[in-house]
């Protein structure tokens, strides 16, 4: 990573000389297994007499060609930057180069499918890596026109942000494809994926009346369970209702899907090329959660047409607003456009849940942070960047109205078409289509960080009538400010054995005490929700006597947006240590069963866990660990056969079995000698059953060749990583730790999984010894590895399994002797650390 950086300062210093025009790129991908040819030529106007720089790491520069000028490689590039001096006002550049194929998700990847061996390509640019492919001004405001001419193999599928063109004979078993020019566009949603693909197409008709060509691709080994047919109806709802509400019609020429090997993303929003992680081919069961999100990540990607390339930031510090849109914008439209209508339960399950543990981290910032360089951008990419930034968007939209935020954003996407914006300017349309002034409003949930507490204050007569109802508002010292709140108060009474709301009212909540005045008069209802329907961003406390209702009667809430609230209020309570650990696992055990949302199942579920590793006293973990596999395991037996609830319960006994007291049923259960009715063990589902069997010290080497031989897949190799280093012993562990550590073969995918089992011990003993050794390493790797992969050792590696005095003091350690490490690199050590600190 050293010397791959780029400041804001000196991109504005050369978006202030430079203007890109075009780009010709021709790429070579027969040149063998190691490296590609790229040659880049670029038109760009510039200050005449000045100098400035192409970025363009390279495996080696062979010619470098400046207006006529043949320029020394040897004396111009240093493998990550090319100088260019004495520029003309006009100017044509050639760089000749090669490039080097990336195991690590980043740049131009490189993968062979273990099942034939065939080679597949994508490429992941985002944040500041075409680079990687061709020589480039990289940065977001230097939009240009991109064309792209690729030699590949004569079989292969070969696609980029135009549509794919006839292609022509070249050497011998290779073809050449010659893209028409994109319109301007930043470079990092440029694309190229190439390999022998399986495609599926379809078509539909644009508002204006164009005919836009639709792809969904998948490998050849993978595309038997490729259901194209409702990837093509979810995209196809999604452009009837983005065109509508926007108001601009799609805005590229055809619309590709995807799905690749290796991806360390969920998806990205390459211009009319958008690639997808392979999770989302289903070739085992999934939960009904996994699903749902994969129609909002479709809906994501599809809006960030709009939102992101159409109209792009100028710069990095707003990457907020380009997410946060379109985890807004998805979100609506799933509820909205599919048959997923319960997706606003879902964002707070997940989305808000995730904003919530981030903003209490030492590490929050304000959404719209200080983006200094690109190290900066990569940590950014967290919980107030997606999820704290949708969650103020949706306040934002309560705070206007949904029509007007619509007729503001179309009236930016008009304006602003094809250019750069900064944040100002859509507010600005925002303010014109609402006729509110936004501009405190943005000072206060933009320019600050942390989360503000909302509870009741409610007074009553003898009667039970309620006399004075107030919200109050608090922050904590650190970041004090009170902000302003759209929100619901609902009230809910029992009912027939069920909690039913009964009556409602929106309102304005500002400062430390905002009086109710219109419940007053009201007999106090069973229970008072704060924030119902969840229009705010912030973190709800319970009155006391709605908090006995809500628990004793938490699975008789009917509306599952307004139980999935109370549930976050609970474990927000029990983060912060009002609630005890104790209590949360009973709540859970006692009410998870009823739960009829998946992601929320899928949220409780993975928190109890949590909550019984980490936040019950040392002490007791181990008896609360085999509470919950216990509990799990019956919950499963007792669930509705074949249910999605059965599934996750399996799930999670198996992510905590080795805790439990059922090892022999989950012996029973993979090897099929015991089973439960409506559930089959699958090929996915064997594997996390082996994996718990192998963290229990119940299968080892040789029950993991024997099933990796029957799924010899780039999954089954995943899973066979992640089951080799949960097993507990010392050579197992430290086996693990030297295949990541010690070499640099692993791709990007087998560092996450072999990460995923060296941490996961019953056995602290096991881990404690890696201590030292890890603090020892994580400032070596963060300089001899690429971003994603040193990410994923540093926070992977990470012993929290521990969370004791040791790890604290050890790392606290590490931060006060390396005072001037890689800010992204000390970022990763404080958020983990802050998870200890708050166990202890």
């Amino acid at each position: 990573m050293p010397g791959e950086n780029l400041t804001r300062i000196e991109a504005e210093e050369r978006a202030a000389l430079v203007t890109v025009h075009d780009y010709d790129v021709r790429l070579d991908v027969t040149t063998g297994p190691e490296v590609f040819r790229s040659e880049t030529t670029v038109r760009f106007a510039a200050r005449k007499g000045a100098s400035t720089f192409i970025d363009a790491i390279t495996a080696a520069v062979h010619s470098v060609t400046l207006n006529g000028r043949e320029l020394d490689p040897a004396e111009v590039s240093d493998g990550v930057r090319i100088q260019l001096p004495g520029l003309e006002d006009e100017n044509e550049l050639t760089v000749v180069a090669d490039g080097r194929y990336m195991h690590t998700g980043e740049g131009l990847h490189r993968f062979v499918d273990p099942v034939d061996d065939e080679v597949y390509l994508y490429t992941q640019f985002e944040v500041p890596d075409s680079r990687r492919m061709y020589a480039v001004f990289e940065q977001p405001d230097l939009k240009a026109a991109f064309r792209f001419t690729v030699t590949a193999p004569a079989h292969w599928q070969v696609v980029s942000n135009s549509p794919t063109p006839e292609p022509a004979d070249a050497h011998e078993g290779a073809r050449t494809w010659a893209f028409e020019p994109t319109p301007r566009i930043s470079s990092y949603i440029t694309a190229l994926v190439a390999g022998p693909y399986d495609v599926v197409r379809d078509e539909l008709t644009s508002a204006d009346g164009r005919v836009i060509p639709l792809g969904v691709f998948a490998r050849k080994s993978l595309s038997e369970y490729l259901d194209a047919d409702y990837v093509f109806e979810k995209t196809k709802q999604g452009f009837e209702y983005f065109e509508a509400k926007f108001g601009v019609p799609y805005p590229f020429a055809k619309y590709d899907q995807l799905f690749v090997p290796e991806y360390n993303a969920g998806a990205m929003e390459n211009a009319g090329a958008v690639t997808f992680t392979e999770v989302y081919v289903f070739r085992s069961k999934v939960t009904d959660a996994i699903r749902e999100r994969r129609v909002v990540t479709i809906l994501h990607e599809l809006a960030h047409m709009w939102f992101g390339d159409l109209v792009t930031m100028k710069w990095w510090n707003d990457l907020w607003l380009n997410e946060s849109f379109a985890e807004w914008a998805s979100t609506i439209a799933t509820a909205e456009a599919t048959e997923w209508e319960g997706a606003w339960t879902t964002f707070n399950a997940m989305e808000k849940s995730w904003a919530y543990r981030q903003d209490q981290l030492p590490s929050t910032h304000p959404i719209v942070a200080e983006i200094r360089d690109l190290e900066d951008v990569l940590v950014n990419f967290d919980g107030i960047t997606y999820a704290k930034g949708g969650s103020v968007l949706k306040q934002l939209v309560a705070w206007v109205g949904v029509d007007e935020f619509f007729a503001g954003v179309s009236a930016y996407f008009r304006k602003h078409a094809w250019g750069n914006t900064t944040l100002a300017d859509l507010l600005a349309e925002l303010e014109v289509a609402s006729g509110r002034d936004l501009s405190d409003w943005g000072k206060l949930w933009l320019e600050t960080a942390g989360v503000n507490t909302l509870r009741p204050e409610i007074e009553t007569d003898h009667d039970g009538r309620i006399t004075s109802f107030a919200v109050l508002q608090s922050a904590i010292e650190a970041y004090p400010t009170l902000r302003p709140h759209r929100l619901a108060i609902g009230f809910y009474n029992l009912t027939g054995g069920k909690l039913v709301r009964e009556h409602r009212v929106e309102l304005d909540v500002d400062g430390e005490r905002t009086e109710v005045a219109e419940l007053v008069g009201f007999v106090r209802p069973d229970l008072v929700l704060l924030n119902d329907d969840d229009l705010a961003y912030a973190k709800i406390r319970l009155d006391a006597a709605s908090h006995g209702v809500a628990l004793a009667n938490l699975s008789e809430i009917e509306d599952p947006l307004a139980r999935a609230l109370v549930w976050s209020s609970v474990w927000d309570a029990t983060r912060d240590a009002e609630t005890r650990a104790s209590d949360y696992l009973a709540l859970v055990l006692g009410n998870i069963a009823s739960e009829t949302e998946s992601t929320t199942l899928r949220i409780v579920l993975a928190n109890s866990i949590l909550a019984a590793s980490a936040y019950v006293e040392p002490a007791r973990r181990h008896d609360a660990l085999r509470l919950l596999a216990d509990g799990f395991w019956e919950l499963a037996n007792e669930a509705e056969a074949g249910s999605d609830a059965q599934f996750q319960f399996v799930k999670s006994f198996a992510a905590i079995a080795e805790h439990g007291s059922n090892l022999g049923a989950l012996e029973d259960l993979y090897a099929g000698t015991v089973s439960l009715d409506g559930l089959a063990v699958d090929t996915d589902l064997g594997w996390e059953l082996l994996i718990a069997l192998a963290a229990a010290g119940r299968a080892g080497d040789a029950e993991i060749d024997a099933r990796l031989a029957e799924d010899d897949t780039v999954t089954g190799r995943e899973a066979a990583s992640k089951a080799r280093a949960a097993i507990p012993t010392a050579e197992a562990k430290e086996r693990a730790w030297s295949s990541l550590v010690d070499s640099d073969t692993a791709t990007n995918s087998i560092v996450r999984d072999t990460a995923i089992g060296f941490v996961r011990s019953a056995d602290l003993s096991l881990l404690a010894g890696f201590v030292d050794r890890y603090f020892a390493m994580i400032g070596r790797v963060w300089t001899e590895r690429s971003y994603a992969i040193a990410e994923k050792l540093v926070d992977g590696l990470y012993p929290s399994t521990l969370a004791d005095r040791a790890l604290a003091d050890a790392s606290r350690g590490w931060l006060e002797a390396n005072p001037e490490a890689p800010a992204a690199l000390r970022r990763l050590v404080v958020e983990n650390l802050a998870g200890v600190d708050r166990a202890l």
